[in-house]
């Protein structure tokens, strides 16, 4: 009985190890890529038997569309922002997901599942400012225009995108009519003329460290920041608020390439990693929202609070509106170049 309980043993352990996967994935790297080894990485190599190999990109498609033209796909799950994961769907680049064998949609933040897609994380863009430095507290948009109560330099990012939407938000507009106006002639001159108002105030970040740097050095009064780089510098001790009303989120996805020889593993990880206990870790350490609601029941109240998916935070807040810019990024981007180049 001994022998054959041995041999059914090691049968076992040979049918693991046969069936067991390396699966690819991809995300954006750096201190992010780091917490998502501790947090979906090795728990789930470790649950599934299946091997991680982690790797990083800067977000390029093209590499994607190579793959999959040349049907040569080695990439598994990749991270992506919400106008990539459109355009790729759009373009036969990514599997089509079926929620089902993901997660509960009715357990999550709405917009988290689509057609190729599985959000990972919420991010915001949102104001942020140096309370050491900035003793009146900006409320929104029209005190970062009221260059009277809040004289001296702000920070925005040098891109159409979040900086028209801002514009018209501190023009008055609601949020439900940002994207329509934004639509029309009328609605674009609009959002430049806001802009125009402050232009020789604004000094304009492109990478996402620079807001901090600016906060910290008194250089701005306020700028426009992710709120994880906000989270971050809060961490280190930094006396830096974060403005939650006229927020902007959006939702970063998983997503699979077309042709990936693993694909049932990937939706494996896919699930695995959307957990509340696998979300919990991403959480407190990056400073994003979760994308899984019951996330919130797992950690500490007061970070929680601080987050941008926190009920009182999230309802301040407008969701960017992906397909809007998918449409009509490259012309507003052209616009907003030529706009920037030309003196004050």
């Amino acid at each position: 009985m001994k022998k054959k309980a041995i041999g059914a043993l090691f049968l076992s352990v040979v049918a693991s190890s046969v069936m067991a996967t390396d699966i690819t994935v991809i995300s954006f790297g750096g201190v992010s890529k780091d917490v998502q080894t501790e947090a979906f990485y090795k728990p789930f190599e470790k649950a599934t038997g299946n091997t991680v190999m982690a790797g990083e990109y800067n977000g390029e498609m093209g590499r994607i569309k190579v793959m999959v033209d040349t049907k040569s796909v080695n990439w598994d799950v990749v991270q992506v922002e919400g106008p990539e994961l459109i355009r790729g769907c759009d373009e036969g680049l990514f599997e089509h997901l079926d929620p089902t064998h993901l997660g509960k949609p009715a357990d999550s933040v709405a917009g988290t599942y689509s057609e190729c897609g599985a959000g990972l994380l919420v991010w915001s863009m949102a104001v942020a400012y140096n309370a050491d430095k900035l003793k009146v507290a900006p409320t929104g948009w029209a005190d970062f225009w009221d260059l009277q109560k809040f004289p001296g330099k702000r920070s925005l990012r040098k891109g159409a995108k979040y900086t028209l939407e801002a514009a018209l938000m501190a023009d008055g507009v609601a949020y439900a009519d940002i994207y329509t106006l934004l639509s029309t002639k009328e609605g674009v001159d609009r959002a430049f003329r806001k802009l125009d108002r402050i232009k020789p105030e604004i000094q304009w970040w492109e990478a996402g460290a620079q807001p901090m740097q600016f906060l910290a050095s008194g250089d701005v009064v306020m700028s426009t920041a992710f709120n994880g780089r906000v989270f971050a510098a809060q961490e280190s001790g930094a006396n830096i608020h974060i403005v939650w009303k006229g927020s902007i989120y959006a939702i970063d996805s998983w997503a699979i390439p077309k042709g990936s020889k693993n694909k049932a593993q990937a939706e494996q990880f896919i699930e695995f990693s959307l957990r509340p206990q696998s979300q919990k870790i991403h959480t407190e350490k990056l400073g994003y929202g979760s994308t899984n609601l019951e996330t919130a029941a797992l950690l500490e109240p007061a970070l929680a609070a601080r987050l941008n998916t926190a009920p009182n935070n999230l309802e301040q807040a407008m969701p960017i509106d992906s397909e809007f810019w998918v449409n009509h990024g490259e012309e507003l981007e052209q616009r907003f170049n030529a706009w920037v180049a030309k003196a004050n």
